[in-house]
């Protein structure tokens, strides 16, 4: 039940940052005088409608997105000659620009007013450390197929005696400190080695023999940390407005890294490797909602599901807004490379004396647009799949 109030939560949050989104193209084009005849949530057959003056309003039957639908967006459109003056492209190129645009920066002021809000009433977390006190022992080594233990080998800790509270000292001859010393020395092991560990339980010390498993070609122990100095702590509204700064920052960087990262990612999205990259761990609609179900699900504190959930809400309106800059047809950044391209086409003519030479055929343009649809729908869907078949995890 858990899972599928998560999941539901986040289809709602999804369809209000789109709703945001649209929102913005909506209010500045009506603020300029241009002509915007639908604004709607969905796709597909109508659900619901109200118009409003001149725009309807409404839902469709499938929540994949929504769209705000402006008069004479391009030149190819068929415009009444009532409308003509309030065509969209017959607008100057600055006014263009801010409709263009306030969609994207829609998206990143909620995402900057959610954290800010979140610092303020949840608080800042500070995630602390992890140390080499054990906090949980796995049942069984985990196979990517199934969550359950049924039919699976005992996990090495807990087949060695490793319980909770037990800290671990040294990895064969490698002393450990601290959580990153142990993840160093089990990397110089390998799978189906013999390892002894000196454990620290109370008062008392012990040295175990742990037979390593193989997990998608690392070594297993079946172990986790138990993380020390972790809290939340709220904010005033300054210092709160300076951690949403920063963490949108952040969060636009990591979105830069993915699209970097994700060419050299896709080989490996049906692998036990998939979520070890920056492009890896992005995911779809389908596994966005599958984390956010995991979210509710998960046996972490209230507080903890809400910081965890806003962030997802965050990371979403941050990739929304970062995708549509990208400079393709037809997302919002290539609509505004072609309204940049006529300005500087329109000086260059002006400099030589000859007259303005008007709108971009965009004619021209459709093949290059047709392409960009063909793969972001083809990454999408390929995505989905992936999300399907080797679902990310949280933490």
């Amino acid at each position: 039940m858990a899972f599928l109030l998560g999941a539901a939560a986040f289809v709602v949050a999804l369809l209000v940052s789109v709703m945001l989104h649209e929102g913005g193209h909506l209010l500045t084009a009506k603020r300029f005088g241009m002509k915007a005849t639908q604004y709607f949530v969905g796709f597909g057959p109508t659900l619901w409608s109200r118009r409003r003056g001149e725009t309807e309003y409404g839902v469709k039957a499938l929540p994949l997105g929504g769209f705000v639908r402006i008069v004479g967006y391009t030149p190819l459109e068929e415009v009444p000659p009532a409308d003509r003056e309030r065509a969209f492209y017959r607008q100057p190129a600055g006014r263009r620009a801010v409709v263009i645009s306030a969609g994207v920066v829609a998206n990143f002021v909620f995402a900057f007013l959610l954290l800010a809000v979140m610092a303020m009433t949840l608080g800042e977390l500070h995630p602390g450390t992890a140390s080499n006190t054990v906090d949980t022992v796995a049942d069984c080594v985990p196979s990517r197929s199934s969550a359950s233990c049924a039919g699976r080998p005992e996990s090495p800790a807990k087949a060695a005696g490793i319980r909770p509270g037990d800290r671990i000292e040294r990895v064969g001859g490698t002393p450990v400190a601290d959580w990153t010393r142990f993840r160093e020395a089990l990397d110089a092991t390998r799978p189906g080695q013999a390892v002894p560990m000196a454990i620290a339980r109370g008062t008392a010390r012990t040295t175990v023999t742990v037979t390593l498993a193989d997990v998608g070609g690392a070594s297993f122990v079946g172990v986790s940390s138990k993380i020390v100095g972790r809290r939340y702590e709220r904010r005033g509204p300054v210092a709160a407005a300076g951690y949403a700064g920063r963490t949108l920052g952040a969060m636009v960087q990591g979105v830069g890294r993915v699209v970097v990262d994700l060419p050299a990612a896709l080989p490996k999205l049906f692998s036990p490797e998939r979520s070890q990259t920056p492009g890896g761990q992005v995911g779809s609609v389908v596994g966005a909602t599958e984390v956010s179900g995991q979210i509710f699900s998960s046996h972490g504190t209230g507080r903890d599901k809400a910081f965890l959930f806003l962030q997802l809400v965050v990371s979403v309106n941050v990739f929304l807004g970062a995708l549509n800059v990208l400079p393709l047809l037809p997302l919002d950044g290539g609509h505004l490379a072609v309204v940049a391209y006529e300005r500087l086409r329109a000086r260059a003519a002006r400099a030589r004396g000859r007259p303005d030479p008007g709108p971009v055929d965009m004619t021209r343009l459709m093949p290059v647009t047709y392409l960009a649809i063909l793969l972001l729908v083809g990454l999408g869907v390929l995505l989905m799949v992936a999300d399907l078949l080797n679902p990310l995890q949280i933490p």
